[in-house]
Formats: C-alpha cells, structure tokens, sequence
C-alpha cells in the first residue's frame, strides 16, 4: 500500500489532521489500533478553540447537535470557601462554553464527516509495530491488521499514537521529562434527574477532587499524590469512598456504582515534550510530541491545534511528495512556544496549589492569595478563561479544500 501520508494514532490529532488532508485531496490513511474510539476516561474537554475550528469547517451545526453538556464557570470549595477562577461567559468567543462530550463522538464525528473525501482511508484494527526506513529517511510503516501483517509505504509518516507513541520510541527520538506531583484516580458516580451543583473542584487538606456533571452520571477525578496509588488501594475501597463522599455528598446516592477497584481507573500524570520533533520523513505531533497535565483539559485542543498548524503549513507541500526536514520543523516552530507556555502555566499551577493541597495535614487551607482576588474581582477571571478557552496563539483553517471533480 503506497500513500502520500500515513498518519499513525486515530486520536484527536490524527483524525483532524486526516480530516483536514482529505479535505485538501491528499492520499492518506489514519491507522487506529483498537476496533472503535470507545475508551472511557480520556480528554473530553471540547474548548472554545476547537470550537471555532470546526466553525470555520463548516462542521459546528451537526457537532453541537451531539449529546454533550456546556461548562461556563470553573467553581470550586478551596478548605470550605467557595471559589471561582474562570467565567468563560466574560470571553469575546463566538462560543463561550466548553463542551463536555465523550471522545469517542467527536472522533466518530471526524471519521463520518470525512467519509466523503475519497482521498482519506481510515484503517481500524490496525496497529503500526514498526518504521520502514529508506536510508536515514523514514518511508512509512510496518503495520498488523486482522488480515495480516501491512508495509505502508508513504512520502510522510505523521505520529499521532499518544504519549507512549510507538513511532517515536522506533524513531529514537528522545522525551524531556518535566514532571507532575500527581496522578488521578477515574470513576463514575450515578447521578439522579434532580441532581445539580455548579462546584467543578474541591480542596481539602491532604485531597483534591474535580467532578464533572456529565447529565446521567457524574465524572470524579480524584487527586493523589504522584506514586501514591498503591498506597491509597492499601487503604481500601471504601476508604476511598468515604472520602470521596465527606468532599462531595451529592456523590452519597451514587457512589454505589463503584463496585470494585476494576471501576477506578489510573491515570498516571506526565509532562513532557520532544526537542527535536521530526526525521527526514517524519513528524510527531500531538500527545507523541508533548504530554500534558489535566490541568486546565487542555490536551485535546492542543493536539487539534497541532493537527490545524500542521495542515495549513504542510499541506501544499505534501502534494508533491516528502517536505524536506527543514519544512516539517516549521510545525514545531510554530507550535512549541504555545507548547511551552501551557506547559509553564500547568507547572505554577501543579507546584502551587495541587502539590500544597497533597500535602498531608490538618491544618485549615486557605485559598492562595491569587485564587482569592480572582474570586473577588470577577472582571480578572476573563484572564484564566481566555488562558484555558482559547489558549497560546490558537490556530485557524487556512489549509486548501479540493475542487470538486
């Protein structure tokens, strides 16, 4: 199978960035190593910025006709007080709200939307193991599929296969890692028609918790510190679960559906990122050119980010063939201070509020000080809304459309 670009990872980054090079006419094929996107617990946090992209794809109309709840606030109870640290309603957006919705609509979303650009292939079941290579240059890949073992040859192999990315580990191409003071636990909890409450998060001494109100279920991610897993299943389940109800009570009715560990899923918290993001033949871009922390969910849209940088900068090029190295480095220039600066920000936000409220104690919490001026003076939460909405330089369509034949 030859192709001009096999994209490996049919994640938010690979399936926009397929959708958008079909769109363009371009021969390519997005390889999915599972049978479908149904994955529970991943980034479900749609941000005004993609949004916006899917807008300007002509897109939002059927998006937003999809299940999904709108968050415009970030509420929280920080040792007892009530918070409030981004009012998205304040933001010069044409959609001011992110979108809960589970991950694998918007992906089923991109894969039918697609459909009709005869172009773009998507391969499910189909897992790339290793990189063909032609030299120095990467030349596609080696992949499994249910008929068998696949060579696909392509001018470009984009990586898009996550945080533990197969393509960049064959590559050789190394991870600066920064670190995170914390891991999550993943549950559901039951949630009855009359149940309702605004808090996002809650702070206590020792614990941190988020809960998201996903309209039949609540969706609770609980802080621990980094490491600490094992030790909090030491504990027990239904320690766990008593404190999970002492932070939360509107969870007491519906904490019952955590039956067993098996319902608690880890996520083991990374930050890092690639300093050289290409080979000839080769781009990394999304989780597989930097992890991101939870903080803000902001992981999704960076990656969608990526993909529409990526398009707009290499698409014409990649008509006629492999852009030189030099050209597939212009994707990280133009991403990697974005990049950087969400990063940083997830950084202050990890040393100076999580790690404190991890730290083992009873000594009452007070919120810091800069949570409580932004609480105070409600024209301030415009500033971490557009931060957390919008982002660091967001990206815009300007990559080609076909013409029709």
């Amino acid at each position: 199978m030859k192709v001009r670009c096999c994209i490996v990872g049919g994640g938010p980054a690979g399936m926009m960035l397929g959708y958008l090079l079909g769109r363009a006419g371009i021969d390519v094929v997005v390889l999915e190593k599972h049978a479908d996107f149904f994955r529970d617990f991943r980034g479900d946090t749609v941000h005004p910025s993609t949004l916006q992209v899917m807008d300007e794809l002509g897109l939002i109309d059927g998006f937003l006709k999809l299940p999904h709840q709108r968050l415009q606030t970030l509420d929280g109870m920080f040792g007892g007080a009530p918070v409030r640290v981004a009012d998205l309603r304040r933001l010069d957006t044409k959609y001011p709200f992110i979108a809960f919705m589970p991950q694998w609509d918007f992906l089923n979303f991109l894969r039918e939307s697609g459909q009709r650009f005869p172009s773009l292939r998507v391969m499910m079941s189909t897992e790339a193991t290793d990189l063909i290579r032609r030299g120095e240059t990467i030349a596609g890949v080696r992949a499994t599929t249910p008929e068998g073992p696949i060579d696909i040859g392509a001018d470009l192999t984009v990586a898009c296969d996550g945080r533990h990315s197969t393509v960049r580990q064959r590559a050789g191409l190394a991870v600066e890692e920064i670190g995170a003071p914390m891991d999550v636990l993943w549950f559901r909890a039951g949630r009855r028609p009359n149940e309702t409450e605004n808090v996002f998060a809650r702070v206590e001494p020792g614990k941190m918790m988020v809960t998201f109100d996903r309209g039949e279920y609540w969706q609770c991610a609980y802080v621990i510190a980094k490491g600490q897993y094992e030790a909090v299943k030491a504990r027990g389940l239904q320690a766990l679960l008593d404190d999970v109800v002492r932070m939360a009570p509107i969870l007491s009715s519906g904490i019952s559906d955590v039956k067993s560990w098996d319902d608690v899923k880890l996520l083991t918290v990374a930050i890092n990122r690639m300093m050289r993001w290409t080979q000839p033949g080769l781009l990394c871009i999304g989780d597989a050119a930097h992890a991101m922390s939870p903080v803000g969910g902001v992981g999704v849209n960076l990656a969608v980010q990526d993909a529409v940088a990526t398009a707009n900068l290499l698409a014409e090029k990649i008509r006629n063939g492999c852009p030189s190295e030099e050209e597939l480095d212009s994707v990280r220039r133009r991403r990697e201070f974005p990049v950087k600066m969400t990063q940083r920000m997830q950084i202050v936000v990890q040393n100076n509020i999580i790690s404190g409220a991890l730290r083992p104690g009873n000594q009452p919490m007070k919120a810091p000080l800069i949570v409580r001026l932004v609480t105070a003076l409600p024209w301030l939460q415009k500033i971490p809304a557009r931060f957390i909405a919008i982002g660091v330089r967001p990206e815009h369509v300007h990559s080609p459309v076909a013409r029709a034949s």
